[in-house]
C-alpha cells in the first residue's frame, strides 16, 4: 500500500449510478487512510452525494467539463481555473476512476500528485506501474475495486450503502401514501439516456399485471420525466400513484426502502434498491448487464431485454421476484402493442 498518503482526489464526474457502483471503492480507501482527506471531482449535482456519504468523501471540486467527455459541456475559462487549482493543491493520491482514460489521464497526470493512479486502454504503455488495463469484463463495482488492489489498497467486500436519515424518512411519513410499507411497488420508467428506456406502454402492463394481484402502483421519476410516468398511467387500466417530481433523492431512496419491490430500467435506482436491499426486476436495455446489474441474484432479477424480449418471461420472474411458490396464470394478461 502507498504511504504518507494524507490527501487523495478522485475523478469521477458521472451520474448517480456510477457513482453509487464506487461506493465499495470509496469505503475501501477509507478504510486503509482514515486520516486521509478525500476530495471527490465530480459534476455540480454530487453535492448532495458528497453530503450523503461524508464519512467516506471530505469535499468535491466541480470538474468544468472537457471537450470529448459527454457529461457536462466544456467550460473552457473554468477548466484553466480548475487545474491550477488542482496542481496548487498538492495531493499525494490522484486516481483516474473517470473511464479507460483514452482522454482524461493526461488532465489527471498534470495535478502532480506524488502518486497517480487509474485506468488505460488496452495496448497502450502506462504513464506509471500505477496505472492498469481498463478491465472492460468486470462489473462496474468490481473495475474500481480491482484498481484498488492494484495499488496494494485492500478491499474488504463489495457490499452498496445508501445512508438513510431522519428528514428523509419525514418527508417520506408526508408523503402519505395509501398503502403500508411493502404493500405496493415502485415503478420507475426514466433512464439516465433514452436509449437505456423500455417503452412506457411495458411498463403500463408489468403495473397492471400487479395491480391486478392486489398491489398498489406507485409510478417515481424525476421532474424531467413526469410527462413520462404519465404516459405509463395513461396506458395503464388500473390507477396508480404518480410521485414523479414529488421526492427529493434521499425520499426516494426511503420509498423504494419500504416497497415490496422496484421495477426499472438499468438506472440509478437500481442500486438504490441494491443498497437498501429491496428486491427489484432491473431491465437491461444497452446489453451491459454483466456491467451494471445487481451482484445479489437471489435478491434482484436482471433481464437482458436485447435477447430475451418476452413479455411472458417478464411476467414469470416477476412472480418468482415476489416470492411466490408457484406461477399462476392471471385471467387476462396485459396485451401491449409494440412501440
Amino acid at each position: 500500500m502507498l504511504q504518507d498518503v494524507q490527501r487523495i482526489i478522485i475523478l469521477r464526474a458521472l451520474k448517480l449510478g456510477d457513482l453509487l457502483c464506487t461506493v465499495p471503492a470509496f469505503r475501501a480507501l477509507r478504510l486503509a487512510y482514515p486520516r486521509a482527506h478525500i476530495t471527490l471531482a465530480g459534476l455540480p449535482w454530487a453535492a448532495i452525494f458528497r453530503e450523503r456519504f461524508s464519512h467516506y468523501i471530505d469535499d468535491l471540486v466541480i470538474f468544468p467539463g472537457f471537450a470529448g467527455l459527454p457529461e457536462k459541456e466544456p467550460d473552457t475559462f473554468a477548466f484553466a481555473a480548475f487545474m491550477q487549482k488542482q496542481r496548487q493543491t498538492h495531493y499525494d493520491l490522484a486516481l483516474q476512476m473517470q473511464g479507460d482514460g483514452t482522454i482524461i489521464n493526461d488532465i489527471v497526470m498534470q495535478w502532480n500528485a506524488r502518486y497517480t493512479a487509474g485506468f488505460m486502454p488496452a495496448g497502450e504503455r502506462p504513464p506509471s506501474s500505477l496505472f492498469t488495463t481498463y478491465p472492460e469484463d468486470l462489473h462496474e463495482i468490481n473495475r474500481h475495486l480491482h484498481l484498488l488492489e492494484h495499488i496494494g489498497v485492500p478491499v474488504p467486500n463489495t457490499m452498496l450503502e445508501f445512508p438513510l436519515t431522519s428528514a428523509d424518512k419525514r418527508a417520506f411519513e408526508a408523503l402519505a401514501l395509501p398503502a403500508g410499507d411493502y404493500e405496493y411497488v415502485c415503478i420507475h420508467p426514466g433512464a439516465s439516456v433514452p436509449e437505456r428506456q423500455w417503452p412506457a406502454a411495458y411498463f403500463a402492463a408489468i403495473a397492471d399485471y400487479l395491480a391486478s394481484e392486489g398491489w398498489k402502483i406507485v409510478l417515481t421519476g424525476t421532474a424531467q420525466e413526469k410527462n413520462l410516468t404519465a404516459e405509463v398511467k395513461r396506458y395503464m387500466r388500473f390507477p396508480a400513484i404518480d410521485l414523479a417530481g414529488g421526492t427529493s433523492l434521499g425520499c426516494m431512496a426511503q420509498l423504494i426502502r419500504s416497497s415490496r419491490a422496484l421495477i426499472c430500467n438499468c438506472t440509478g435506482v437500481s442500486h438504490i434498491a441494491a443498497a437498501t436491499a429491496t428486491p427489484s426486476l432491473v431491465i437491461s436495455m444497452d446489453g451491459e448487464p454483466h456491467r451494471w446489474a445487481p451482484l445479489l441474484q437471489h435478491l434482484h432479477c436482471t433481464i437482458d431485454w436485447t435477447r430475451q424480449p418476452s413479455m411472458e418471461y417478464i411476467y414469470h420472474r416477476c412472480d418468482e421476484l415476489l416470492g411466490r411458490t408457484t406461477y399462476r396464470q392471471p385471467t387476462a394478461r396485459p396485451v401491449v402493442t409494440p412501440c
